[in-house]
């Protein structure tokens, strides 16, 4: 059900900061299960930090439908050895990190047991992330494909995108600093993925979500 403050979310693989932030923007956080996979996106992709700079790490994918295939119907391809690459590339970038030790049991499982299904594997990440965030709402998803020129929603399916990132007057590129493992070589990365920031700030990670609210609304 649409409410006044309903926001409408694409499905994202351990999603960038500004998502978090939305989510906590609202109680009715709506996803979108019925649009079609789009390649290059968060929902298989996140960016990470290393010591050559921003680091992407992508989930292969397998379709059950030949075109136009809904979110909610891929599924994650395990004939590649990505889960190892992925975990082996978390614990390079962020065991020096302040929580990395911390937080590692409650990420490392899904780096070995097999989701079929994309969006499952996202949600179920996400569950973990928002749990040691203390959030307490989660997903509603949607039932049909919401048009983007719905009433009483703010649609963040396409302002929250991989390829946006690095415009210019992207709001989210103006993050206040926090200190990141390979900053004295790289500088900041802004609005990395969220495990950047919970590796790195532990439990101020959800503070730091909350100082960034006002950044929502220069979204387009």
């Amino acid at each position: 059900m649409l409410t006044a403050n309903s926001i409408l979310f694409s499905t994202a693989y351990l999603p960038p900061i500004e998502y978090f932030v939305a989510f906590l923007k609202t109680n009715n956080a709506l996803l979108e299960i019925h649009e079609h996979f789009k390649r290059r996106s968060y929902s298989n992709h996140c960016l990470i930090a290393n010591v050559s700079g921003p680091h992407q790490l992508t989930i292969p994918v397998t379709k059950t439908c030949p075109n136009h295939c809904p979110i909610k119907d891929i599924r994650i391809d395990y004939s590649e050895k990505w889960q190892h690459t992925h975990w082996k590339t978390l614990e390079t970038s962020y065991n020096k990190s302040p929580f990395f030790l911390y937080y590692k049991d409650y990420f490392e499982p899904f780096y070995t047991k097999k989701i079929p299904y994309l969006l499952d594997y996202n949600l179920q990440l996400f569950d973990v992330v928002c749990n040691l965030l203390k959030i307490k709402h989660r997903f509603t998803t949607t039932n049909s494909y919401i048009n983007p020129t719905s009433d009483n929603l703010i649609d963040v399916r396409e302002s929250i995108d991989l390829k946006k990132r690095t415009l210019p007057d992207y709001p989210f590129k103006n993050m206040q600093a926090y200190r990141q493992v390979f900053e004295d070589k790289i500088g900041f990365i802004p609005n990395l993925s969220i495990i950047d920031l919970l590796f790195n700030k532990g439990a101020q990670t959800k503070d730091y979500l909350m100082q960034h609210l006002h950044l929502l609304s220069l979204l387009n």
